[in-house]
């Protein structure tokens, strides 16, 4: 089956990709009836319609992992295009300036907004913290931009 070549999809397509493999409770997403019932399906983590995505000929998509000891946090930053985070293991608290805290659990994604001002912390004493991180960018621009 040939893909659309839309650059719009090609991040919503690698983002369900990338967490094609992930364990959720969420809900399935629908497949065409000639799919046998006995082949891996994938588990709806997280839709959602953003804004800022990069819109040059070319993107780059990355996805990396990070580890966070108890009560470690991110510089105050911010990413020029969204941001997905997926935790793996843990408790993520994201604060965004201007907005609440918001925190993400294991199994629980997030879209980080671009040009929002924020750091995330790792609140726990004495559990870590893993996450998957999803983006799509320019090739070649940085993955966060500090703030001071």
């Amino acid at each position: 089956m040939r893909q659309p070549h839309t650059p719009a999809l090609a991040p919503a397509l690698a983002a369900a990709l990338s967490l094609a493999a992930i364990p959720s409770f969420a809900q399935q997403p629908a497949l065409p009836v000639d799919i046998p019932v006995d082949l891996a399906r994938p588990q709806l983590v997280l839709q959602q319609t953003v804004q800022g995505m990069p819109r040059g000929a070319k993107q780059e998509i990355r996805v990396l992992t990070a580890n966070f000891k108890p009560g470690d946090q991110t510089p105050f930053h911010t990413h020029r295009s969204p941001v997905t985070v997926y935790v793996l293991e843990g408790t993520f608290t994201l604060e965004l300036e201007g907005r609440a805290p918001v925190t993400v659990k294991t199994g629980e994604a997030y879209v980080e907004p671009p040009n929002v001002k924020m750091t995330g912390f790792n609140r726990s004493t004495d559990k870590a913290l893993r996450v998957l991180i999803f983006y799509v960018s320019e090739p070649g621009a940085p993955f966060l931009d500090p703030m001071k």
